[in-house]
């Protein structure tokens, strides 16, 4: 079955960085745009940033934009977000998803303090 494994999550302060990571496992993963997703509490989930299968284009969120940097290793079958200059606003669980079969993993959470 299809398996998504989020990692990376935790707390970090205003201005820091963060990395999540997903595995996935029962796709074929080099065919998959992925995309990273997030739901803070209250709110509906928001889509943050999406890349193609091969990795070569990429679009993010106007949060995002400036800060986030999606990417995927496909020999490793693992999507990247790497955060920067996080905010409080960015407080949410972070979901990783494949465009294609809509999967979704389990979530990680990302708590920034001011």
């Amino acid at each position: 079955q299809v398996q998504l494994t989020e990692s990376g999550g935790g707390l970090v302060q205003a201005g820091g960085s963060l990395r999540l990571s997903c595995a996935a496992s029962g796709i074929v993963f080099s065919i998959n745009p992925m995309g990273w997703y997030r739901q803070a509490p209250g709110k509906q989930r928001e889509l943050v940033a999406v890349i193609s299968s091969r990795g070569g284009s990429t679009n993010y969120a106007d949060s995002a934009k400036g800060r986030f940097t999606i990417s995927r290793d496909n020999a490793k079958n693992t999507v990247y977000l790497q955060m920067n200059s996080l905010k409080p606003e960015d407080t949410a669980v972070y979901y990783c998803h494949t465009i294609n079969g809509n999967y979704w993993g389990q979530g990680t959470q990302v708590t920034v303090s001011s």
